[in-house]
C-alpha cells in the first residue's frame, strides 16, 4: 500500500483506504479496526495523502508529507512519546525536531495534532509504508 491509496475526510476522524471508484463517488474503508465502508462522495472534501504537503520556509515552500513520515519514523520508530492531545508547545517543538524549517506562520496546531493521530493510525495499521521502497527515499532525501 501507499500513501495514495489511503485518504482523509474532512469531518471525519481517522484515515481511509480508497477501494474503488463508484457511480456517486469512491469506496473507503476505514484504517481502523472496525472496517467501516462509506462512499465519498463529490460533496465530500477527500485528501490522499500522498498530495499532501507541509509549509515550509525553504525555497521549495513545501514538503511532501511522505517525507515527513519517514523522517518521523527513522528519529522516533513506534513510540513518538507524544500525542496529538499534548501541549501545543510540545507539539510545536516536536515538528521542530522533525522539521526545523517548518513555517510556523501557516502550520496549525491542528496541523500537527492531524499529523501525529495519522502517524500513529499508519504506524498500527499500515507500517510496511515507513519500510517499503526506503531505497527510493534515500536517493530523493
Amino acid at each position: 500500500m501507499k500513501l495514495d491509496e489511503i485518504a482523509t475526510l474532512s469531518g471525519k476522524g481517522g484515515l481511509f483506504k480508497v477501494l474503488k471508484p463508484a457511480k456517486s463517488g469512491v469506496i473507503l474503508e476505514s484504517l481502523d479496526d472496525q472496517k467501516i465502508k462509506l462512499v465519498a462522495t463529490p460533496n465530500h472534501r477527500m485528501s490522499v495523502l500522498s498530495e499532501i504537503s507541509i509549509y515550509t520556509t525553504t525555497k521549495e515552500g513545501t514538503v511532501p508529507l511522505e517525507q515527513v513520515l519517514r523522517k518521523i519514523h527513522s528519529e522516533f520508530g513506534t513510540d513518538l512519546g507524544i500525542d496529538a492531545e499534548a501541549d501545543p508547545a510540545e507539539l510545536k517543538a516536536f515538528l521542530k525536531s522533525v522539521l526545523p524549517e517548518y513555517d510556523e506562520n501557516r502550520v496549525y496546531v491542528s496541523d500537527i495534532k492531524k499529523l501525529v493521530k495519522w502517524y500513529a493510525i499508519l504506524n498500527k495499521h499500515r507500517p510496511e509504508l515507513f519500510t517499503a521502497n526506503k531505497d527510493e527515499a534515500t536517493k530523493e532525501g
